[in-house]
């Protein structure tokens, strides 16, 4: 993390956390982690393609699937992702 550049904002019914990566650092993020105390944090999926394949998958098909159940499982493709929509594209 890119600490001067990361910043917090709170008000009555809010907080938002900006966080900018070091320069050095490269690719997407998978995952985050929050909480009041290091050892009850929380974990959450940023929204990718992958992360949303694999939640997907699990719903669809939550114990060990055999092959045939993997092959038929729909093709999913996030399209868009803004603040307030998703949008996805399941074939």
């Amino acid at each position: 993390l890119l600490s001067p550049e990361s910043s917090v904002s709170v008000s009555a019914h809010n907080a938002a956390v900006g966080l900018a990566k070091a320069p050095g650092s490269t690719g997407l993020w998978d995952k985050f982690s929050f909480g009041l105390h290091p050892s009850a944090l929380q974990e959450r999926l940023f929204v990718s393609e992958e992360n949303v394949d694999g939640f997907l998958g699990t719903a669809f098909c939550p114990s060990p699937c055999s092959q045939s159940a993997l092959e038929s499982q729909p093709l999913i493709e996030v399209l868009d992702v803004t603040e307030d929509r998703i949008q996805i594209r399941v074939e």
